[in-house]
């Protein structure tokens, strides 16, 4: 028999109700759109919530939507005020703070490992790689990491998962804390610390401070894992750390020596590792999530297998190959050292000729054109280069005349056949931007299209 995600009377104490919740609830949902049978709908009120750094809102009432809620087929919703819903209300003062209790309930009641994982770049491919090592593993749904995501995805942990593994981002000072404190995770990671939300925080040291503080909310006895060259001063909570890298200093030690590459562990033994979609960024990652099977206890041998088999997420480094062209897919996001990451595994993908179109990098701050055009040196390796943006502009203008492959001051104005006549079968072309960019603009879709019609 399915047990419910929470229990009427769960639901009640977790809330504080004043009148017990006459239902049970399967899972819960702040988006009428997406809303399942059986959902509990949080009518968030999409105001700016000043009590928490970097809060934004959607400007939208949840109130609003409580009727399309209950048409979809809510159990419940949950509210700050009656609507004359068709389905049971549970009033509460302000749901924001309610969701945030519904957090903090299934944190207490659960009793399996729980991970957090933060950095700079590359925090949803960590976080389904190791989720994907954990059968039977609750995970946040893709990059729900902030102040809402968090509490959302902590609220959908079901008691009797097997463990849990939560993505924590920022884009400001003071928003990891509170996060880990209400994660209270057994081992946390933080994967890396690059020159992204610089023009929120101002430096990589504020950014390194920042990232570390997700050690303020381990649980006794937790782990922090960290990448071997990270300077760990100023870390707070963890009564233990476990390193990762390269260098022979590192705990877990990636050894990319030829023919096979390995991941050498504390104990001596040493792990093949083999991925889908390789290079050298995701074999660090790997690397992390190995080290963090060690800090939880769990034998890292279970994962060479899921890592192998695992392919990334959509946007994240995937290779679609379309009329003999690979498209590696990395259009969710960019930074200046992902994009040389990336580059450096396009070099490594067998090909006849290696493309890169790159879009602007946001939130870089007044360095943002030099950090942009700062990119010319890792595409000497290049067959040619496509900009897209205002900011890229300052990367075509620096690469040499024979990698000058076009300039577009945005992705409405792309010319996606110019693009597709340069490619021929058995090249490759790596397509990377921030978020706002070609992801949004579902530029790789365009260009599979075209491709495939050709």
């Amino acid at each position: 028999m399915k047990r419910p995600l929470w229990s009427r009377q769960a639901l009640t104490e977790a809330l504080q109700l004043r009148d017990p919740s006459p239902v049970d609830v399967d899972g819960i949902s702040i988006d009428s759109r997406t809303l399942k049978p059986g959902d509990l709908f949080i009518a968030l009120s999409g105001r700016p919530d000043a009590r928490y750094h970097g809060a934004g809102g959607s400007g939208r009432d949840g109130h609003d939507f409580v009727a399309a809620a209950a048409q979809r087929g809510a159990a419940a919703v949950l509210v700050s005020r009656r609507t004359g819903a068709a389905v049971p209300e549970l009033l509460v003062e302000d749901t924001f703070d309610a969701l945030w209790k519904l957090a903090r309930a299934a944190r207490a009641r659960f009793v399996g490992p729980v991970f957090a994982i933060t950095g700079s770049s590359g925090k949803t491919t960590a976080k389904t790689m190791l989720a994907a090592t954990l059968p039977g593993c609750h995970a946040s749904e893709g990059s729900f990491n902030n102040h809402i995501g968090v509490p959302v995805s902590l609220a959908r942990l079901h008691e009797h998962a097997v463990a849990a593994v939560f993505e924590v981002g920022m884009n400001s000072p003071g928003e990891i804390a509170p996060l880990a404190q209400l994660i209270r995770p057994d081992v946390a990671l933080v994967l890396n610390v690059l020159g992204v939300h610089l023009e929120g925080l101002g430096s990589i040291e504020a950014i390194r401070q920042e990232k570390l503080s997700i050690s303020s909310g381990l649980s006794d006895g937790g782990v922090l894992v960290a990448p071997d060259d990270l300077l760990l001063e100023g870390m707070s909570g963890a009564a233990k750390v476990i390193s990762f890298g390269r260098s022979r200093e590192a705990d877990v030690r990636l050894d990319e020596q030829d023919p096979d590459i390995r991941v050498r562990l504390p104990d001596g033994r040493a792990l093949a590792l083999q991925l889908a979609a390789d290079g050298p960024h995701r074999r660090i990652t790997a690397t992390a999530i190995i080290a963090c099977l060690v800090a939880a206890g769990v034998d890292p041998e279970g994962a060479v297998e899921p890592l192998r088999a695992l392919q990334p997420p959509k946007g994240r480094g995937g290779v679609l190959e379309v009329s003999g062209v690979r498209i590696v897919d990395d259009s969710y996001n960019a930074n200046p050292e992902s994009i040389r990451l990336a580059i450096a595994g396009l070099l490594e993908l067998p090909a006849q000729r290696r493309y890169a179109l790159l879009g602007d990098m946001l939130e870089l701050g007044p360095e943002e054109h030099a950090l942009h055009a700062g990119l010319a040196a890792a595409c000497a390796g290049l067959d040619g280069v496509f900009c897209v943006g205002e900011r890229m502009a300052a990367l075509h203008a620096a690469l040499p005349q024979q990698l000058r492959a076009g300039w577009w001051p945005d992705c409405e104005h792309l010319d996606v056949d110019r693009v597709i006549a340069t490619l021929q079968p058995g090249d490759a072309l790596l397509v990377k931007a921030s978020n706002r960019l070609f992801w949004k603009a579902g530029t790789v879709d365009r260009l599979a299209t075209a491709l495939g019609e050709r």
